[in-house]
């Protein structure tokens, strides 16, 4: 989370939120991970938001998204942005929470 590209990280209790804004994209994530797997997407890309509303779903866990991008070139950019922010958002949680785990592995 270095890069300029991130616009904000905020985490409270068990909700976190992600905005990432680039050249390509602008995107918004917010998780609760205490939520009843509720999807609320919007990407402009129909299987990404079909992929977002099942991993909330099975996961059990609330998600918001909101995604623009330059899907008239292609949908690249939008689905990478889209994961960096959700793993970002989880990767927070998870250092609060857990404390730092980069490097390490879980056996």
């Amino acid at each position: 989370m270095d890069s300029e590209n991130w616009v904000s990280v905020t985490v409270g209790s068990r909700v976190g939120e992600v905005k990432r804004l680039t050249k390509e994209t602008n995107v918004s994530v917010k998780i609760n991970l205490d939520g009843t797997g509720v999807a609320d997407s919007s990407t402009g890309i129909p299987f990404l938001d079909h992929m977002l509303d099942q991993l909330a779903s099975h996961g059990l866990f609330d998600v918001h998204v909101r995604a623009t991008g330059d899907i008239h070139i292609d949908d690249h950019h939008t689905n990478e942005d889209v994961a960096l922010a959700i793993g970002s958002d989880f990767e927070s949680y998870q250092q609060r929470e857990l404390g730092n785990w980069s490097g390490k592995r879980v056996s």
